[in-house]
């Protein structure tokens, strides 16, 4: 079976690779989008995919899909292709050199995390049509991630609730499952207005906008020291005023945004931010008020997902990379200065042990999949809109490399990443891993005492601990990773996913197939 995916995706690799330049290459912002989303729309509808355009009432915005048989069940691909501003910079080059100065660029590769899910999208429909099989595939173009975010605002016109479970990927540095959640956000405009008057001849009759803004952030400043330490409190100005200095400024604006574990926890940060911009108001003698312009749900990814698109990512592997990659990956580790490095291998330290670290950035391309821990509750400082997917229907994201080890995020590294071989490479791999969780058959639905296809007398368990597993050599995964669900207390539910429809009953609570766990 896992050759039959790779050929699935093999077939679509040339469009795949030809949409995520063509979407890097237009490198639109947030809602703004239309060249991008238009190339996917294209070649979905040309493999026969029935578009809806405008999706939410946001332009951008757009579901394909293709049903076969019952329809049953339906899978969801959660699609991005929006850019940042500011990160322009050419293909594969690891010296900063911006194709349009000051122009936008994907330094968060959402050209791959689009073209990769419609890889994913048409190799499953290609294989229902083949097979003969049941089942829906809808893409999901959601736009503007990383703007105020479309997902929550797709939910809530109902889009989401027919669907049995969605899936989505993001480029990243390593190959895992996310384990760690991702923070709730709320962001607002808060605008101050006062009155103008002359800086030096009479700025007793002014009422500065600007002195309020100022005391708004030396009160967040104080704030800080008494939030979470998971909290964030961040901002930027839209609009100082003016450039004038002898003026009085009677307007300022600026963007606020709060960020904490739990959506309660950003509300209840988020209203003693708006306490100090009144507070700031009240001093300075302005008027307030502020626009709440988006909002996240916190985001944990799905343990019985997360546990399957974990066995397929061992399956599969992680990207195979060439010697030349490694090259190209080295250089552009290079480009961070010593600072940098010293967080880099702080941050790996969590992937990797200290006598695998430097072993590992000789060679810096992620070559090994992380184990997914579904008891992890620690939460990266992140945010994104899949969360709000997550509460209307069974969602999990997993990680490829399509970049050096370290690589920060949101970069011009990042950005000539999302256009190179190794970018391509991840995609793919992440292509292939989004098809393998729906596809891969397996031919047995549990646990059993001998193979059941060679011995028809087998039984089969309905529960079984490690140590009997790994005393009887069972087959039921390798070595190692019993051992390490072992060690991590993580039980292990073993099931047949022939029948795709085995996943929803799954997270319904059904009794099906093996559980594998501790005595």
């Amino acid at each position: 079976m896992i050759q039959t995916i790779k050929d699935l995706v093999s077939a679509k690799a040339d469009t795949a690779v030809a949409l995520a330049r063509e979407i890097w290459g237009y490198a639109e912002l947030s809602y703004e989008e239309t060249k991008s989303a238009a190339a996917l729309v294209a070649a979905l509808k040309q493999e026969g995919f029935t578009i809806e355009e405008g999706i939410a009432d946001i332009p951008t915005a757009f579901t394909a899909t293709y049903q076969c048989g019952s329809g049953k069940p339906v899978v969801g691909f959660l699609a991005e292709y929006d850019a940042l501003s500011g990160l322009s910079q050419k293909a594969g080059c690891p010296v900063q050199e911006p194709v349009r100065e000051g122009g936008a660029g994907h330094g968060c590769g959402h050209n791959l995390l689009g073209a990769g899910c419609y890889a994913a999208a048409v190799a499953l429909k290609d294989y229902l049509i083949k097979e003969k099989k049941d089942g829906t595939v809808i893409f999901f173009g959601c736009p503007a991630e990383e703007g105020a975010g479309s997902k929550q605002f797709i939910a809530r016109a109902g889009y989401f609730d027919g669907v049995d479970f969605a899936y989505t990927w993001h480029p990243e540095s390593v190959n895992e499952v996310g384990s760690k959640g991702s923070v709730a956000i709320m962001g607002a405009n808060f605008i101050f207005d006062g009155i103008a008057a002359h800086a030096g001849g009479e700025p007793h009759l002014g009422r500065s906008a600007l002195d309020a803004v100022e005391l708004m952030n030396v009160g967040c400043n104080y704030l800080r020291e008494h939030m979470i330490d998971a909290a964030r409190i961040h901002y930027a100005y839209s609009d100082p005023g003016g450039t004038a200095p002898n003026v009085v400024q009677s307007h300022a604006v600026i963007k606020y945004e709060v960020r904490a574990p739990k959506v309660s926890q950003v509300q209840e940060l988020f209203t003693r931010v708006v306490d100090v911009a009144r507070g700031a108001a009240l001093m300075t003698g302005t008027k307030m008020k502020y626009e709440i312009t988006m909002a996240f749900s916190d985001n944990m990814a799905n343990g019985t997902l997360g546990a399957v698109v974990d066995q397929c990512m061992r399956e599969l592997g992680a990207p195979e990379w060439t010697e030349p990659d490694y090259r190209l990956a080295a250089e552009f580790l290079r480009t961070y200065p010593r600072t940098t490095m010293v967080g880099i291998r702080e941050k790996l330290g969590y992937y990797f042990g200290p006598e695998e670290l430097d072993a590992a950035l000789e060679k810096p391309l992620d070559r090994v999949i992380h184990p997914f821990n579904p008891k992890e509750t620690a939460y990266s400082s992140g945010s994104t809109d899949v969360g709000d997917v997550g509460y209307a229907t069974p969602t999990v994201m997993f990680h490829v490399a399509t970049a050096c080890l370290g690589n920060v995020g949101h970069s011009w590294q990042n950005t000539a990443f999302a256009c190179s071989d190794i970018g391509m490479k991840g995609m793919l791999r992440a292509a292939e891993i989004n098809a393998d969780v729906i596809l891969l058959a397996k031919n047995i639905d549990g646990v059993y005492d001998c193979d059941p296809a060679k011995n028809a007398d087998a039984v089969k368990f309905d529960a079984i601990t490690y140590d009997e597993v790994l005393k009887r050599h069972l087959a039921v995964m390798d070595s190692t990773a019993t051992s390490l669900s072992m060690d991590n207390h993580i039980p292990v539910l073993v099931f047949a996913l022939k029948d795709p429809y085995n996943i929803v009953r799954v997270l319904r609570g059904e009794k099906i197939g093996t559980i594998v766990k501790e005595a």
